[in-house]
């Protein structure tokens, strides 16, 4: 067999390795995964540390399953300060991060590679800026997300909100909920949307964010977390959180909010709470 020969064949097996592992190689991975039973220990996790599991039909618990099976498998988890990620750990924020993209697609967090996670809060060395002056300030957190694919958690403040259906905070959905609206590339409080919905969204997250604050300054009750004031990309997540834990509390206060973000995350938590 000549050179030529042998190269033009090395070149057609490379080149067509090159397209398998680029453009199939992820979706045959996940179907030979999903093709695993999905384990009963993992289902308990799920009823004992996803209160709304359970309320799910059928097919969406299937669904969501099927979902975590793949987040297990493909992102890495890290125990901070000697803390060890149990498998109760791993189901607990993967149940709850993949209800926000139950009826979404999975895709939407291709771009996560790993969470970290401490046993409590931790201190974190943060600059801040005031004008031309650039200073460093050590702050408390019990989470945060990253561009960079990277999602830290505290798993008691995870417990805390994730096994209490009632708690008004849920640090697993905020700050993947901080990953959904890193998808267009900005922390701005609006995740990728289309044209008509995306103006829909601006104004009547304007609208919804400039009364949190006008209450806020007027000592008023507010009728959400005060952290969601801070900034856009608060508000969305803080809304996150409300909309999944008080979903019936969000829909009286704010209804036009609330049917944006069922349109956008594709289901009516409201509904689930009443069965």
């Amino acid at each position: 067999m000549s050179p030529g020969i042998v190269f033009a064949a090395f070149a057609t097996v490379l080149i067509a390795t090159a397209v398998f592992y680029l453009f199939f190689y992820r979706t045959w991975r996940r179907t030979r995964e999903l093709k695993h039973p999905f384990p009963k220990i993992w289902r308990k996790h799920l009823q004992s540390t996803v209160p709304l599991y359970s309320r799910l039909p059928v097919q969406l618990q299937q669904t969501l399953e099927g979902q975590v099976q793949l987040f297990v498998s493909e992102k890495n988890f890290y125990g901070c300060d000697g803390f060890k990620v149990t498998d109760r750990v791993r189901i607990a924020i993967a149940g709850h991060a993949c209800l926000l993209i139950l009826k979404r697609s999975y895709t939407d967090f291709d771009d996560i590679r790993s969470i970290l996670v401490y046993p409590d809060v931790y201190r974190v060395q943060a600059s801040e800026r005031d004008g031309m002056v650039v200073g460093v300030s050590d702050q408390v957190r019990a989470g945060e997300a990253s561009t960079l694919g990277q999602v830290v958690l505290a798993w008691s403040e995870c417990e805390s909100g994730a096994i209490n259906p009632k708690s008004t905070h849920n640090v697993i959905l905020h700050e993947f909920a901080h990953q959904l609206d890193y998808l267009d590339g900005t922390a701005d409080g609006a995740p990728p949307l289309s044209g008509e919905q995306a103006k829909e969204w601006q104004q009547t997250m304007t609208i919804a964010y400039d009364d949190l604050r006008h209450s806020l300054r007027h000592h008023r009750k507010s009728w959400l977390d005060p952290y969601g004031a801070t900034k856009p990309a608060e508000f969305f997540a803080v809304l996150t959180e409300t909309f999944y834990q008080q979903p019936l509390h969000l829909k009286e206060q704010q209804p036009a909010v609330y049917d944006l973000l069922s349109d956008f995350y594709r289901i009516d938590p409201g509904e689930l709470a009443r069965s």
